[in-house]
């Protein structure tokens, strides 16, 4: 697995193509058979009526915000389905409170302590696989009968050999890693909405 890029471009415009072919390089690192699991986690999930929590630092923070966006609103449109998706990224509140008062390594496994229960569904996002608030609560999170799903790139780190479903791209770029996490966050949405659909002709109309 190369560094990209490995040498400077002075072309924006053949810099942007080569880009476009590392994130279809990454993309094609990714093990379908554990995406089938990630959805079906996550469509077990709902149809229990269980919480799916998400979480993540930096560029993997707004990913996760954004899942509450379309896992929620998104998968509801011309569904009867009634997600519950919550960030534990998004209060900003208490995200400092604990950061602050504990320790930033306690900032989410903290929240799971209050909202979690066995059979709910955490998706934890790490470019690197190795955040330490991230392990911490893939920990808590699996010592508490919480699936846990793991979205890391690079090497992966530790966050792919504890999560029960590691989503691993093999890619050394922040910006590719991320922009296919940011992917993979909508293709299990848009996954999810077109199972539940009344109408299957409506995809192509009604895409979100």
């Amino acid at each position: 697995m190369s560094r990209f890029p490995e040498t400077p471009f002075d072309d924006a415009g053949k810099y942007v193509a080569a880009y476009g072919e590392e994130i279809a390089k990454a993309f094609a690192t990714l093990d379908q058979a554990a995406f089938r699991k990630a959805a079906a986690a996550l469509q077990d999930a709902v149809s229990r009526n269980a919480t799916i929590f998400t979480c993540g630092n930096g560029g993997s923070a707004a990913i996760a915000n954004h899942m509450v966006c379309d896992h929620t609103k998104g998968t509801r449109a011309d569904t009867d389905i009634l997600p519950r998706v919550h960030s534990l990224v998004a209060n900003i509140e208490i995200n400092t409170a604990i950061a602050n008062d504990l320790a930033y390594d306690q900032v989410f496994s903290y929240q799971l302590q209050s909202y979690a229960s066995k059979g709910d569904v955490l998706v934890a996002i790490s470019s690197s696989g190795n955040s330490p608030n991230i392990l911490n609560a893939i920990k808590w999170a699996k010592d508490h009968g919480v699936t846990t799903i793991a979205m890391t790139g690079f090497a992966g780190g530790k966050a792919k050999e504890m999560a029960d479903i590691p989503l691993y791209v093999a890619a050394n770029n922040y910006g590719v890693v991320e922009d296919v996490h940011q992917s993979l966050m909508h293709a299990l949405a848009q996954f999810m909405r077109q199972r539940h659909m009344h109408d299957p002709a409506l995809i192509a109309a009604r895409s979100f």
